[in-house]
């Protein structure tokens, strides 16, 4: 996620380094390399020359503090501007209504459908939340399959009358169907077209003028970068939503939607996609992605989708079986999925501080740990609970069972036998004591649950 913008903008800083005070011609040489870097970002020209302006008379206004380098200061000032460009504070969703209404919008190919049953699935889970889907795309047939195909995936009902073809109907129908039984939300998927055309702005507007949602949402393709925030625009001209949804912002985004769209449309971004996966929806929080832009991580977010795969009950008995020595591989195999489940490995990557810039030229798989698991799965139910009983002979069995070489199988145990004896030396007072810090430290951070 932006990792072209963020290496581009962290050579711009370059130019301060070793200048002991901010000038105006420093200042100068470094924003034409940030406004650049965000021009090949696709962010409008004019957003990135008024960003750049604001900067720069920021910059030029302060002193350096003697522990700060020229270039952290401008770093500060950057990320507090990119905060505030992309919407300042976090905006909520309105759920306001019996039944709260949503209508999404968006142009064909966008995501819409998809990000709809997402949104479903975050209202039940994290929201206790019953919704009801509405199939309102009357002129694919796909659509409708697909918006069911979804909603059995996360046990959610799906409303749709594929014989009927007025939308304002079915969107009716659905509400009063919501009301009799029991769903306290309805998320109306409309139609998209390839390009913003007459007849699809009327239809929606009659749908919004008929049903008045409580929140209206127009989901975007991240990767359409300006394209994207003019669409934007003739949308809000007609529907005057609500906010924005960014999707597939786990792809090869340059970030010029996520950067400019709140400029143009003057509406939040509410939330991203960032990934095939149901559970694959963040709520926007401008200042992390600041962060991440600037190569410095989200901590926090990445705490908080290791907290929404964490079992208390389950690191209990983890924490048994590794006071006896008995941790073995079905163990690290459910610590492995449980990784998984937190999203793929370049977005878990961009959330470390650091860990973009040190690994630019490593390429991540998105499947980062089946060779791991193929090495596990090759080995017996009794190799996998006593690892201390693989030889040579049982290592090079398991490396053809897995079609993995031997070198692999020998590094797999090797680095399995460190982390148990650093496991192990979790359990004695200093790692307790630290385990005792860090759970301190959970409920004090800002953002937390």
């Amino acid at each position: 996620m932006f990792n072209n913008l963020s290496e581009k903008l962290d050579k711009a800083f370059h130019i301060l380094k070793g200048h002991g005070k901010i000038t105006e011609v420093n200042v100068a040489d470094t924003l034409k390399e940030v406004r650049r870097a965000l021009l090949d970002a696709d962010v409008n020209f004019k957003i990135a020359k008024d960003f750049t302006t604001r900067v720069k008379e920021k910059a030029m206004g302060q002193d350096v503090l003697t522990t700060l380098q020229p270039g952290q200061l401008l770093i500060k000032i950057v990320k507090d501007e990119l905060t505030e460009l992309m919407g300042g504070d976090v905006s909520g969703i309105n759920l306001s209504g019996n039944p709260t209404i949503i209508l999404m919008s968006g142009l064909q190919g966008s995501g819409k459908t998809t990000f709809s049953g997402k949104l479903a699935n975050f209202l039940k889970d994290k929201k206790n939340k019953k919704p009801l889907l509405v199939a309102c795309d009357i002129y694919r047939p796909a659509a409708i399959n697909q918006l069911h195909v979804v909603g059995e995936q996360i046990g959610v009902e799906v409303y749709s009358e594929p014989e009927n073809k007025n939308a304002v109907d079915i969107a009716q129908n659905a509400i009063k169907h919501a009301k009799a039984n029991g769903f306290n939300v309805v998320i109306v998927d409309t139609a998209g077209r390839l390009a913003v055309d007459e007849e699809m702005m009327t239809e929606i507007a009659n749908v919004h003028k008929a049903i008045t949602p409580n929140e209206t949402l127009f989901v975007v393709d991240s990767m359409t970068g300006q394209d994207a925030v003019n669409t934007a625009k003739a949308f809000n001209d007609r529907l005057n939503f609500d906010g924005v949804i960014l999707t597939k912002l786990d792809g090869d985004t340059r970030g010029g939607a996520a950067i400019s769209i709140k400029s143009v449309v003057n509406k939040p971004i509410k939330f991203i996609g960032t990934g095939e996966k149901m559970d694959a929806i963040d709520v926007f929080y401008p200042e992390r992605m600041a962060d991440r832009i600037l190569g410095m991580g989200d901590v926090v977010s990445l705490v908080e989708r290791a907290q929404a795969q964490y079992d208390e009950e389950e690191a209990r008995k983890l924490q048994r079986k590794i006071a006896k020595n008995e941790f073995g591989f079905d163990d690290f195999l459910a610590q492995i999925q449980q990784v998984k489940k937190m999203g793929n490995m370049k977005d878990l990557v961009g959330m470390i501080p650091g860990a973009s810039k040190a690994l630019k030229d490593v390429e991540i798989e998105d499947d980062a740990f089946k060779h791991i698991e193929a090495i596990i799965h090759s080995m017996t139910p009794a190799e996998r609970s006593k690892p201390s009983i693989i030889d040579v002979k049982r290592k090079n069995r398991i490396a053809k069972g897995s079609g993995r070489k031997i070198e692999e199988v020998n590094q797999l145990m090797k680095q399995f036998d460190q982390m148990s004896k650093m496991m192990k030396m979790m359990q004695g007072p200093g790692g307790k004591q630290l385990m005792k810090m860090m759970g301190g430290m959970k409920g004090g951070l800002p953002g937390m649950k």
